[in-house]
């Protein structure tokens, strides 16, 4: 046998699963020219599982797979392995838990996770059963103890199940969310899981009318418990504090996201634009930032990931002034005096015509714009821009008519139809005045 023409193929399983075909050969100028690194060195046994080796002494001998050498030419291509030998490719990323993964957030969340590449596997924790199918489900209340039984192997927890309901009982709202947050920051270490990731508002950091613009993450967090929801939310932020003193290794991140919108979002601030008029308050300075859904879960994606560390804001680039939401939105304003509004608020919430406490009415009042600068220097970027977001809330509250925070039935809307559209605003607004001047009266009998 000609040595010129003796060569070896040696058939190489790679890292990502396809076969490399190496020449090896007696004759030094053959190795050198079909493999400059010099890959004349024998497979060894430890090797044998990822090679098999073919000897051939001439152009039309077969080559793995049926395949012949090519006269004058040598194989070192890469070719894919056959389908019957193909294994999975192993995910070697987190398995990641997922409360409150039924619905809103949370179902996007746990759908996202569940086609990515990135992610071993999805706990999803809730309830009831939601749709997605690429996750395992656990059914029970997030306050449940039994929760640390279920978190068993998980590597990472997203805490997503929130009331933030409007019409929800205030008492109730607040033992869920917190009585929830304290179980998942208790579970999480006991099951040996050493990341939590938290989901609050940017809300947190209050409307104030000397806020910069905008603000950073580390920025105090001055907001009161005025407003819907935001006490629970200043409780979740100290319960993250608290709990990488409790237990030590654990790691805490809150994501904070500007107004979100999509995804059914229902809140004080998307339902203000469900009224026939934008109230501003005289001598206000709005500044409006949103944040689709969307853009939230890619952010808690990254934090899942560990591609951003610290407390995160969530938001569009930038901000609309009322301005420009007002042309852009075709609603025209109604402007009332601070001491007006903000008592006609009050009053209106007091006695249950409203689900809104007049703390709702600052988020309207003055700017609360984040920067989000530790997700952009992540790579992080939001897909959407405060107009596009503005645009599909437009969408979404079409057709519905809310006042003062009020949703109104057909036959309210009808009526306020009929009345002038500013008229229903100004004729719900003087309810709190008649309802005064009624128990007055009766005080008098």
């Amino acid at each position: 046998m000609d040595a010129t023409w003796y060569v070896r193929v040696i058939r190489v399983r790679t890292e990502d699963n396809r076969w490399r075909h190496l020449v090896s050969s007696p004759d030094p100028q053959v190795r050198a020219a079909r493999n400059p690194a010099d890959l004349s060195s024998e497979p060894t046994a430890a090797d044998t599982d990822r090679t098999q080796v073919t000897e051939t002494s001439g152009p039309t001998d077969p080559l793995p797979g049926g395949r012949k050498l090519p006269a004058g030419a040598f194989e070192d291509a890469d070719t894919p392995e056959p389908a019957a030998e193909r294994a999975p490719r192993p995910v070697r990323g987190p398995v990641v838990a997922v409360t409150g993964a039924a619905g809103g957030v949370g179902a996007l969340l746990t759908e996202r996770l569940a086609a990515s590449e990135e992610i071993k596997r999805v706990i999803a924790i809730d309830e009831r059963r939601g749709e997605c199918e690429g996750a395992e489900w656990q059914i029970l209340d997030v306050r449940d103890p039994a929760l640390a039984g279920k978190l068993r192997g998980v590597d990472v927890v997203v805490h997503l199940a929130l009331d933030l309901d409007l019409e929800s009982d205030p008492a109730a709202r607040t033992a869920f969310n917190v009585r929830g947050t304290q179980t998942v920051l208790t579970a999480a270490p006991a099951a040996g899981i050493h990341r939590v990731v938290l989901c609050t508002s940017a809300m947190v950091y209050g409307a104030l009318p000397d806020n910069e613009l905008p603000l950073s993450e580390d920025a105090e967090l001055r907001a009161t418990a005025e407003a819907t929801g935001v006490g629970d939310l200043l409780e979740i932020e100290r319960l993250a504090k608290r709990a990488p003193r409790t237990h030590p290794g654990l790691n805490v991140t809150v994501v904070r996201p500007a107004v979100l919108v999509g995804g059914g979002t229902d809140t004080a601030l998307t339902r203000y634009f469900e009224s026939p008029r934008l109230l501003v308050v005289a001598d206000s300075r709005p500044a409006w930032q949103f944040c689709h859904v969307e853009d939230l879960c890619a952010a808690l994606e990254y934090a899942v990931l560990e591609r951003v560390e610290g407390d995160l804001a969530v938001g569009c680039d930038g901000w609309l002034e009322q301005e420009q939401v007002e042309e852009l939105s075709g609603i025209r304003r109604m402007e009332l005096p601070s001491a007006v509004a903000l008592g006609a608020a009050a009053r209106l919430h007091r006695i249950g015509l409203t689900p809104s406490p007049a703390g709702d009415l600052a988020y309207t009042m003055y700017p609360w714009v984040v920067s989000g600068s530790r997700l952009h220097h992540a790579g992080w970027r939001p897909k959407w821009t405060n107009e596009e977001v503005l645009g599909e809330l437009l969408e979404e509250v079409a057709g519905r008519h809310t006042v003062a925070g009020r949703r109104l039935g057909r036959k309210d809307a009808t009526v306020a139809g009929a009345a002038g559209a500013a008229g229903a605003t100004v004729a719900l607004l003087g309810t709190a005045a008649i309802v005064r001047r009624a128990r007055k009266a009766r005080r008098r009998i």
